[in-house]
């Protein structure tokens, strides 16, 4: 079980790293966030540069509360909450008909859909399992593959929408 919580845990800290960092590569790509945090219709339009900004700093915080040695597994309860707060901003959004889009890993402006929570669902479970305690430190050999998978589900996750791109029906072809 101990290789279990420990991809968990590298897969959440490597999904919020990649979210931060793409929210805070440049004014322009926080901008984007902020702007579809407002198209959510979910907090007043004067609070939206203050959550968004608070979202920023909670997920950049996931990572580093994964790695820092603490009692608690801190990294897993800030990715759970908000994860849980996504989906329910998420499943709000659709249910009344708004469209918006994904700014989620900021590069990619995806309208939000079922597969996005499809994705909080798993991300979910993925944070309740990481805040099983850890009680064996494991071998090196083994711990490196828990690691490695868990890289390897952060990259799914994070490239979700460019990969469902590729299964997508090609538009028809203008006819001439």
């Amino acid at each position: 079980m101990v290789y279990v919580v420990v991809a968990c845990r590298a897969l959440l800290a490597l999904v919020f790293l990649v979210s931060a960092v793409g929210k805070l590569r440049g004014r322009g790509a926080f901008g984007a966030f902020v702007a579809e945090i407002r198209a959510w219709r979910l907090v007043p339009a004067r609070s939206v540069p203050v959550v968004a900004g608070g979202v920023v700093v909670a997920e950049a915080a996931v990572p580093v509360l994964s790695v820092v040695p603490v009692p608690a597994p801190f990294g897993p309860l800030v990715a759970g909450f908000l994860v849980a707060v996504f989906t329910l901003g998420i499943a709000i959004t659709r249910r009344r008909g708004v469209s918006a889009r994904c700014a989620c890993f900021g590069r990619t402006a995806t309208p939000l859909g079922r597969r996005h929570l499809v994705r909080n669902v798993l991300l979910l479970g993925a944070a309740g399992v990481a805040l099983a305690p850890v009680t064996e430190p494991g071998t090196a050999p083994a711990v490196l593959v828990a690691v490695g998978s868990g890289a390897l589900g952060a990259l799914l996750i994070t490239t979700m929408d460019e990969i469902t791109a590729l299964f997508a029906p090609l538009p028809d072809a203008p006819r001439s």
